[in-house]
This record gives C-alpha cells, structure tokens and sequence, in this order.
C-alpha cells in the first residue's frame, strides 16, 4: 500500500485528520478534543477541527506530555508509517531546543511523588512522618 502524499500549496485536509495522520494524537477524536480545547493554534489562532490545514501553515501542537511547533510540509489522508508521518512536517529550531531543555529538566528534577503509586503504604508512611521531624 503507497500512500499518497501532496505537498502542491493548492492541497488541503482537515487539520484533525492530518494530526491523527502525522502522528501527533493515536486517533483522532483525541485530535479532534486537543483542537475544541485550544491546544492547537493553527498561524497563532484557535481554530475547529473541520478547519483545512495547507502546506505552510505553522501549527503549535501540545499533545498533553509534549509542545510542538510545527510547519506543515505536506498532506496526507491517510495514516502511514513513522517514517512517512515525520516527512508531512518540519519542527521549527525553537521547538527542538525548547523540548530538548524540558527533557533535560525532567532528567534532571524528577518529581517526588513521580516514585509512589497509589495510596502509600504503612511503610511508606513512616517514612513521611519522619520527614517533618
């Protein structure tokens, strides 16, 4: 199976289904909730998930875990392979440097409750108790 790729600056998609198809979001009803929830600026613009998107358009995606800035490339209907999805799009230098300092910072600083799970247990407890003595 080929997929059909246009990256003619005629060509257009509804930006949920080019999310869902550049990988951004695993379905794109998940897309379609990012985009109602203004998560996704389309030129620095709210925009609806029916809105077309074109080669050129420069898209601030946040996922949830991660924030992109993205400049559309290409179009495609359908969803491919990584490899294909990451040809629709080009992320700007701002953008991977940003990301790139969040991961450092993460690495760096992990949340102290990022260990526990749940309830703490007993154990788990006393621990905390001794803390504040």
């Amino acid at each position: 199976m080929t997929i059909k790729i246009d990256d003619s600056p005629q060509a257009a998609t509804r930006i949920d289904k080019w999310l869902w198809a550049a990988r951004f979001f695993k379905t794109r009803s998940l897309a379609t909730q990012a985009i109602d929830r203004g998560r996704v600026l389309c030129n620095d613009a709210r925009i609806k998930p029916a809105r077309d998107v074109h080669p050129g358009d420069l898209l601030l995606v946040d996922n949830g875990s991660t924030r992109w800035e993205v400049r559309v490339k290409a179009i495609a209907e359908v969803r491919g392979p990584a490899s294909v999805a990451q040809s629709l799009y080009e992320e700007t230098q701002a953008s991977v440097r940003a990301r790139a300092e969040e991961s450092e910072r993460r690495r760096l600083f992990q949340e102290p409750a990022a260990q526990m799970h749940g309830r703490p247990t007993k154990r788990d407890r006393r621990r905390l108790g001794g803390l504040g003595e």
